[in-house]
């Protein structure tokens, strides 16, 4: 018989005044919202953290002296207010990965995009609502190469009673990919703009921070204990700045259940590919009896190019024994990754992802399309000016551009001149295909110096696009893992060569293509995705990987507000950051 803990003279009153109470006791955390969901508070304090890896200590920007940075973690409907404080001497701004930003388009973070940054010893609080995801994404700083230390992941749980689509995990861990450089990466990208050649590789990958037992300093290594015949939900983050990663866990395979907040029919596989600002959450199953052994879990690059960092960062996968004494040493069994540049297995794995398409968790593919683009993606050569000396041939740097247009970055944010109609920060007059024809992935022209400038390409609302994003061979064939802030997009066909206009559409998949955030470009080769227009505001397009952003490889899609009033973008916060 159970015990009644409210005394009989407790009234309606009274449990509604305790149950407010206890509320307010719980902090300004957390509060009832009208929209449905909670109101969730966080506090990140910028500030610099002096962390040893690799033997050495050195001085990083975090928020609130974490690396990797705080979990954020909400459900479905939610909404978040997060003060970001920045106590350090650069300007920063952070960008929530992935969230929609549904008509919050000021709380998107990308500087001089969405706002100006946050200046030393100036705050500001990014306030938005999680409409219609769930999932893993993630938070990392938006200027410069500040994400190198400054990210953390985003948990956005189904709405409470909904269930996942797939058993429920004994237990969810977040891992995020990262990797690490003994210098200083503010450094490292500022002495590359000035030389105009490519920045200094990292010196290590990390597994939650951590570079793992494979280095010369051995002893950082992140541990994942697990018991026997559970299921584990493994939330994988690239957040890695320059680098596709495989990942695979020695004599264990994987289940993908879903790719950027996004579930995907189960894809049984030993290796993980994933770019730089791509999720995917993974399900483990451990094996029914106690091994023994204890398990790699490794990540490296996958690369197209001559040069980029080819270490191996580990994590233990490590079974807990049923007596819960520690085990003696046992064996560490390593995975077998891919090589280095395995295009193919790059190729076939991402043409596997599938949305559910069901009922409950539609595939919404746009199938009439309004307008039609391609954009070329790669490298070329820009021209230094007299005063600056570049180590390219004949005074040149290396660049990076969409259709050539490599993106200048504006003094003050695209979205606040569109909003108050100032002039002369941008032009609406980005180009829809390639301002000349060429054999992309075949031998380049002769010209490969590219056109610089601030440009957007200007939309209607509910314009729906389809966009083939072609990538070059000048200089280099390269992935390019596009992400699109404030939208996901449907990748409805990818291929190798050059876009065929005529006969590539007809084998697009318009029935479960995948949903996505962030797509990999094929190296010598195409993808095309489909979206709708529906959110207004300035949105920013660009490579993850961040030496081409820093080159240029960017550009933003600017979507007019629509007639009604929930198609309109609100003004600014009053607390919006100045320049």
């Amino acid at each position: 018989m159970g015990t009644n803990f409210l005394p009989k003279s407790l009234t309606y009153f009274h449990i509604v005044l305790f149950l407010l109470v206890s509320v307010a006791w719980v902090g300004p955390q957390i509060t009832l919202a009208r929209h449905g969901g909670i109101t969730r508070r966080y506090t990140f304090e910028v500030k610099m953290q002096n962390v040893t890896r690799l033997c050495a200590t050195k001085s990083i920007v975090t928020v609130n002296g974490q690396f990797p940075g705080p979990k954020i973690v909400a459900r479905e409907g939610d909404r978040l207010e997060i003060k970001v404080v920045n106590h350090v001497k650069y300007n920063v701004s952070i960008h929530w990965h992935g969230i929609r930003q549904l008509r919050s388009g000021w709380a998107d973070g990308p500087a001089y995009i969405t706002q100006c940054p946050i200046q030393p010893g100036q705050s500001y609080v990014y306030n938005f609502t999680i409409t219609g995801q769930r999932g893993t994404l993630f938070w990392h700083a938006h200027i410069s190469w500040l994400r190198a230390t400054m990210h953390g992941p985003i948990v956005i749980l189904p709405k409470r009673g909904v269930p996942y689509p797939f058993p429920k995990p004994h237990k969810e861990i977040p891992i995020i990919l990262g990797d690490w450089w003994k210098a200083d990466t503010e450094a490292v990208i500022s002495q590359a703009l000035q030389t105009g050649l490519a920045p200094n590789l990292s010196d290590a990958f990390t597994i939650n921070g951590l570079p793992g037992p494979l280095y010369n300093c051995p002893k950082d290594a992140y541990k994942l204990k697990v018991k026997p015949g559970r299921t584990y939900m493994l939330r994988l983050i690239n957040a890695a700045l320059n680098d596709d990663l495989f990942f695979s866990i020695a004599n264990h395979s994987l289940t993908v259940v879903e790719a950027d907040a996004v579930y995907v029919k189960p894809l049984e596989t030993n290796t993980i590919l994933i770019t730089p600002g791509q999720t995917t959450n993974v399900l483990l199953k451990t094996k029914n009896q106690h091994p023994n052994a204890t398990f790699l879990m490794a990540a490296h690059s996958y690369a197209n190019t001559a040069t980029f960092d080819n270490t191996t960062t580990g994590g233990i996968l490590e079974y807990i024994h049923p007596s819960g004494k520690p085990s003696k040493k046992l064996p560490l069994l390593k995975p077998k990754l891919p090589f280095f540049n395995d295009t193919s297995f790059a190729a076939n794995f991402a043409k596997k992802f599938r949305s559910l398409a069901s009922s409950k968790y539609p595939a919404n593919v746009p199938k009439k399309v309004d307008r039609h683009f391609l954009f070329t993606v790669g490298l070329g050569l820009s021209q230094c000016s007299k005063n600056q000396t570049c180590q390219g041939p004949n005074n040149t740097r290396v660049a990076a551009a969409i259709n050539n247009i490599s993106f200048v970055q504006p003094n003050i944010a695209l979205l606040q001149a569109h909003f108050f109609r100032a002039n002369g920060v941008y032009t609406a007059d980005f180009p829809g295909n390639p301002p000349f024809k060429f054999n992309y992935t075949g031998n380049p022209p002769s010209n490969i110096l590219v056109s610089s400038g601030t440009k957007v390409m200007a939309l209607s609302y509910n314009t729906s696009v389809e966009l083939v994003l072609q990538d070059t061979s000048i200089i280099a064939a390269e992935s390019h893992p596009l992400h699109l802030h404030g939208y996901n997009f449907f990748v409805v066909g990818q291929g190798s060569g050059n876009f065929d206009p005529q006969n590539d559409p007809a084998k697009f998949n318009l029935v479960d293509p995948v949903e996505r955030n962030t797509i990999g470009v094929p190296s010598g080769g195409w993808v095309a995705i489909r979206f709708l227009a529906d959110n207004p505001g300035v949105w920013f397009m660009h490579c993850h990987l961040e030496v081409h952003t820093s080159w240029g490889l960017k550009m933003a899609w600017l979507v007019m507000d629509g007639k009604g009033k929930k198609e309109k973008l609100p003004p600014p916060p009053s607390d919006l950051p100045k320049c």
